[in-house]
């Protein structure tokens, strides 16, 4: 096995610190292809050679010096490709990298057992079809025909997953690789009516997301609100921003507006997520100007809170509401 997924097991609101484990990570090997909010993909093969040790082995050293170096615990699965790698980190824990051999005998055993829907790609209306069918687990799936499954899930589709399911793993890591989205969610306790209480969820998210997004030196074009009820059912809505962004002002305005639109009459909402979609290098972003002093000066004070939160934790500053 050559592959790790590492899972860093970050506090709340703590994923800013995401960059500095990559950079652990790229002392063993360039090739680290970012997860976030809080995992990776790691190549290991040249690492390997040159360390001279396993990828279990060198898991366990990473591990030790996540926990010396900046205090954070990792889980670790193990594989001989990406896919691989994914699933066993679902079966691994803290202080044990959970590997899957790279023989192709338990390959096929560690997956025959497995339902359809812990295959990564497949969905709940995959999985849902596929099942209904009586191909509930991987090892069904890899001795069905592969016409049958193309006639149910479509040509491609039914290609991949034919394959996927036989344990070949076509997947590759890509260093540094542009994160596609990042997201967040707020569940309330108890099924919540009070809108105040939402729009504090709201503007909780979006500090999280402004601050994890400024770290990475990204901005995202699209801002996508999901609400969630009490009888799980949701409502989503997605707005594109006037322009790229990474400020949390921004963020929370078009957050707030997703959310006044909706119109809720006092809603059972267990919980709020917010996902920034679209994302691009900061550097390559425009700004519109707005000489406007004020707005000059909150993007100030942010960059200010960044440093202050980067030194003394994600809670050092924070915006009054959230305070209590």
């Amino acid at each position: 096995m050559t592959i790790l997924c590492v899972r860093f097991q970050l506090p709340p609101m703590y994923e800013a610190a995401l960059p500095g484990l990559l950079g652990l990570l790229e002392e063993f090997t360039p090739v680290v292809e970012a997860l976030p909010p809080d995992r990776a993909l790691v190549d290991l093969r040249g690492a390997e050679r040159y360390f001279g040790r396993s990828a279990v082995e060198l898991a366990s050293v990473i591990r030790v010096r996540a926990l010396a170096l900046h205090g954070v615990d990792c889980v670790i699965g193990a594989g001989p490709g990406p896919m691989l790698a994914r699933m066993a980190l679902r079966e691994a824990r803290p202080g044990v990298t959970c590997a899957v051999p790279d023989a192709p005998d338990a390959i096929a055993e560690f997956l025959a057992e497995r339902p359809v829907a812990a295959l990564p790609g497949v969905g709940a209306a995959t999985a849902r079809t596929l099942s209904e069918y009586g191909l509930d687990t991987l090892g069904r799936v890899a001795t069905a025909p592969l016409s049958t499954l193309q006639r149910l899930v479509g040509a491609k589709a039914g290609r991949e997953l034919h394959e996927k399911a036989n344990g070949v793993d076509r997947g590759r890591v890509v260093p540094n690789a542009v994160s596609r989205s990042l997201a967040t969610e707020r569940r309330f306790e108890r099924d919540e009516l009070h809108r105040d209480r939402h729009r504090r969820a709201l503007l909780s998210a979006t500090e999280e997301l402004g601050a994890r997004l400024r770290a990475l030196d990204k901005v995202c074009g699209t801002l996508a609100l999901t609400v969630r009820y009490a009888d799980r059912s949701a409502t989503t809505r997605s707005r594109t921003l006037r322009e790229p962004t990474a400020h949390t002002a921004a963020l929370t305005r078009a957050a707030y507006d997703m959310y006044e639109a909706l119109g809720l009459q006092r809603a059972r909402v267990r919980a709020i997520a917010l996902r920034a979609e679209g994302l691009g290098p900061a550097e390559q972003a425009s700004y519109q100007l707005t000489f406007d002093p004020v707005d000059e000066k909150v993007r100030r004070i942010e960059e200010v809170a960044d440093r202050a939160r980067a030194k003394f934790g994600p809670r050092a500053v924070m915006p009054g509401a959230l305070a209590a």
